[in-house]
């Protein structure tokens, strides 16, 4: 800087305009400070900066709701579309009447929505959202409940809700009163502060814990139960056993030997129709009785299994979900001997009368294997040249065989067939030896030609289809469901308020008028303000206020 201030002086010498030099000198000075200093960049975030900003985007109340939205929203599908493990028959159904849209609906996990990866993306969003929403605030309204009620403010007239009077209230008379009313009182020297309505932020925080309890008891569900369909038919068992299910879906820690060792047997099953009027046709009651095992060695006891009324044995339940005929035929060979005999369980093709569609398949025949399909009408009359069933009741059965075939079934080539249908690609190929004969009535008897064999209509029974379910979520789940209804019913009736007294000395003239003084006891009366605010946005007040000002003043019926 010595150098600078010379440098100046000997252009000022030199006849050089000393504001010039400055100014020269100056600019010199700004800029080598400028040069010096370093530029300003904006700070980057980093992985750490990026994570905590993920993470309080995530655990935003804005966020949570987006998610419970999704969440409700990702469920709808698992309503439009059959799923896998509910109702399978409807998922092949889908795929043979439209295999393009199913084939793209399954890309997108619509036929197993609630298995699906963006589904379980949504669950566990929500459920870290939830956790990150309810910590904070529950740290935050436990030390709102410690925390007293704030002294008042300076001038209550300023309040929403407001009234004065004069009386011979004292401090501890109105906190005294104010906990009569279920208010957290707080006291000071000539003031009291009362507070309630807490119970709403409770209730809120209850509700968010209840979904978090919730989200729990599907995740036990999923991963510590099982599920399973099993179809029976009258005068058969069935024991809890994995061999023993049609299907069986466990839960990811489940093993065999966590199923309950039950047994039952179906004695009968029985369904009730409406017989006469605009409503025949239409059932009344189902019940399946059953002879249960509730373990080995256990003695056997008797349940009546109603749609509504499961059977339950140590959490395991067991659900009556359909039912049809299982008719019975006798199947003689070309050979005379019985390559079967017993019941078919039959799809129904017809709800309302129930007639239904059996395919029986006889790989034991001699010289051939039979295959059969036939229709199966409990309650036939004739219509024409038809025959058609008018009642869902087994009042008149018939059973009509409407396709025979002789030939190899396809049974020994390692594919899986339905046992509800004939192999198409083995049909082909088998010899028709009947299409459409005439009904057969229980007992009746159709010889097969070429000497293939005979089928006998023998008699008729009914199968049940069941669901076998255990689920330990299921209580925590209803638990939990309470829990949020009765949350919601608090954060929702239950409003926060305030309310503030102060009492002061009564002026002179008021106390003893013509300015003496107060003589007797009217030197205790004060002059008291009420001041009250409700801390929840478009809740009235007013009413509730107006009853606290009476009970504060006695003497005044309304204040409002």
């Amino acid at each position: 800087m010595e150098e600078v201030e010379q440098a100046a002086g000997e252009r000022t010498a030199s006849g050089t305009s000393p504001d010039s030099t400055s100014s020269r000198v100056s600019a010199s000075v700004n800029t080598t400070l400028t040069e010096k200093k370093p530029e300003a960049r904006p700070a980057e975030l980093g992985l750490v900066g990026w994570a905590r900003w993920f993470w309080r985007t995530l655990t935003s109340m804005k966020t949570a709701l987006i998610l419970l939205f999704l969440f409700a929203l990702a469920s709808i599908p698992g309503s439009i579309w059959p799923q896998r493990g509910v109702s399978d028959a409807m998922v092949v159904k889908y795929f043979d009447d439209s295999p393009q849209l199913a084939e793209w609906l399954d890309r997108f996990w619509l036929f197993d929505v609630f298995k699906a990866p963006w589904f379980a993306a949504i669950y566990l969003l929500l459920f870290l959202s939830l956790i990150g929403c309810v910590l904070p605030r529950t740290k935050a309204h436990l030390r709102e409940l410690r925390r007293k009620p704030p002294a008042p403010p300076r001038n209550l007239a300023r309040l929403p809700q407001h009234a004065s009077f004069d009386g011979d209230l004292t401090v501890e008379t109105a906190a005294a009163r104010l906990r009569a009313r279920r208010f957290r009182v707080t006291t000071g020297p000539d003031w009291v502060a009362g507070e309630k309505g807490y119970l709403r932020e409770t209730g809120n925080l209850v509700f968010h814990v209840a979904l978090l309890g919730l989200l729990v008891a599907v995740g036990m569900g999923a991963l510590y139960g099982y599920r399973g369909n099993v179809l029976v038919v009258e005068g058969e068992g069935f024991a809890n056993t994995v061999a023993a299910y049609d299907r069986y879906m466990p839960g990811q820690q489940v093993s065999a030997e966590s199923l309950e060792p039950f047994s039952f047997a179906l004695d009968d099953f029985q369904a009730t129709y409406i017989a006469q009027g605009e409503r025949r046709g239409q059932p009344l009651d189902y019940e399946a009785k059953l002879k249960v095992t509730d373990a080995p060695g256990a003695p056997e006891r008797d349940y009546a299994l109603k749609v509504n009324d499961p059977l339950e044995v140590n959490g395991t339940q067991t659900y009556l979900i359909d039912h049809g005929y299982a008719p019975t035929f006798k199947i003689t060979d070309g050979k005379g001997q019985v390559a079967f005999d017993g019941p078919v369980p039959c799809l129904v093709a017809q709800p309302a009368n129930f007639t239904s569609e059996c395919v029986i398949k006889v790989p034991d025949a001699q010289p051939e294997q039979l295959g059969l399909l036939v229709a199966f009408r409990p309650t036939t009359v004739p219509v024409n040249d038809d025959w058609v069933s008018v009642f869902p009741g087994a009042a008149n059965p018939t059973a009509q065989v409407y396709g025979a075939f002789a030939g190899d079934l396809g049974l020994k080539n390692g594919r899986p067939q339905s046992v509800y249908e004939l192999d198409p690609a083995s049909l082909k190929k088998m010899k028709p030896l009947v299409m459409k004969a005439d009904p057969l009535a229980v007992g009746k008897r159709l010889d097969l030609p070429n000497g293939a064999g005979s089928i006998e209509f023998t008699g008729v029974k009914e199968w049940i289809a069941l669901q076998i379910a255990y689920d330990p979520g299921r209580m925590p789940a209803f638990v939990a469901s309470a829990l949020a209804v009765l949350g919601l019913v608090l954060s929702l009736t239950v409003r926060r308020r305030r309310v503030w007294v102060r009492l002061k000395d009564a002026p002179a003239e008021e106390a003893g008028g013509s300015g003496q003084p107060a003589q007797g006891h009217e030197h205790d009366r004060k002059h008291v303000e009420v001041g009250g605010l409700t801390r929840t946005e478009g809740s009235d007040f007013s009413e509730e206020f107006a009853e606290i000002v009476s009970v504060l003043n006695p003497g005044v019926k309304d204040a409002r």
